[in-house]
């Protein structure tokens, strides 16, 4: 893999093709890379289903090795990421913007509460979910959400997730729990005056956010009796999931995703001046907090809230890869 520090200015019509009965997918599709169990993904899912937009799915492995993946991104291994063509978008405050352009109504970000549910976005991203996850993946939670698969394979999972994680400060077990439960206490308050979202009469991108979590925990067997006393958060819950995952067009594999790319263009990006880096400089991006595998490429898009890295695969050919700023990190390679 080499970085490139040209960017490309048009987009062929590129096409894959799916699985058998579903339509060819083209350089402008909605691509999304996930699979089932991930709290993220069902955040991206739900975002696709608030938007009524269709999409296709490519289901990535669950823990690492990620060959397909890293043609595409460069080595960021989360889940999910979207494609669309020759654009690769990571993380879902990323993803929540793209969907937005595409399709501006209904908002995620409603006007009048468009800061709050950022906010509350951001922490429910962060702070709620490290205190989710840990509660949830206590052994009883963790049985249960692996139920009749080879111990092999919760081993592997929580083998991979610790290497993830390591370094990064998170409370486990009881801490975990204790935090965790006066979080459902303040989401509940929320809830108290019969509202039907958390920020009132619309959804937003902060039901989305604070959901996922949520939804983690409900799978854990046993570690959900903790959602138990909040009926009205429950029932908030169910309003949430109702939203649905939007229309699935199809499915395709890792190798057709790769094509896909490799026949595309990416979008031109613009590097902003006054940002402390020039078009075409050798950079690197990688998140500040866990799986921080850092992505080289030539910077070609750069914004006080998006950088956009330039790389040529043996695979994939040029694609752009797409980050938020908040909570990556971004430098000169070398």
């Amino acid at each position: 893999m080499s970085a490139s520090t040209s960017a490309s200015t048009s987009t062929p019509a590129a096409t894959a093709s799916p699985s058998a009965g579903a339509s060819p997918v083209t350089a402008d599709d909605l691509v999304l890379h996930h699979y089932a169990g991930s709290p993220f993904a069902e955040k991206a899912r739900l975002m696709l289903g608030f938007k009524g937009l269709a999409w296709h799915s490519v289901t990535v492995p669950m823990v690492m090795p990620k060959p397909d993946v890293a043609a595409l991104t460069g080595g960021y291994r989360r889940t999910p990421f979207l494609q669309i063509g020759a654009d690769i978008y990571c993380d879902t405050a990323l993803i929540a913007r793209v969907l937005e352009g595409r399709r501006p109504t209904p908002s995620l970000f409603p006007a009048a509460v468009a800061g709050q549910a950022r906010l509350i976005a951001q922490w429910a991203g962060t702070d709620l979910f490290w205190t989710a996850l840990p509660h949830a993946m206590q052994p009883a939670g963790a049985a249960a959400m692996f139920a009749g698969a080879p111990p092999e394979v919760l081993q592997a999972f929580v083998a991979d997730r610790k290497a993830m994680t390591e370094g990064m400060p998170q409370p486990r077990g009881g801490d975990a729990t204790a935090a965790l439960t006066q979080y459902l206490e303040w989401l509940s308050a929320m809830l108290a005056d019969g509202r039907p979202w958390l920020l009132g009469a619309e959804a937003s991108i902060a039901d989305l956010s604070v959901y996922h979590p949520l939804w983690f925990v409900a799978k854990a067997g046993p570690m959900a009796a903790i959602l138990t006393p909040h009926e009205a958060l429950r029932a908030w819950m169910a309003r949430v999931a109702a939203i649905g995952h939007g229309e699935r067009a199809g499915k395709l594999d890792g190798a057709a995703a790769i094509a896909l790319a490799k026949a595309s263009t990416p979008k031109p990006a613009l590097v902003e001046e006054g940002l402390g880096f020039a078009h075409g400089d050798p950079v690197t991006v990688a998140p500040s907090d866990y799986a921080r595998d850092a992505v080289a490429g030539a910077l070609v898009g750069l914004s006080a809230d998006t950088v956009t890295l330039a790389r040529d695969d043996e695979r994939a050919g040029r694609v752009h890869v797409h980050f938020p700023r908040i909570r990556y990190v971004l430098r000169k390679a070398g």
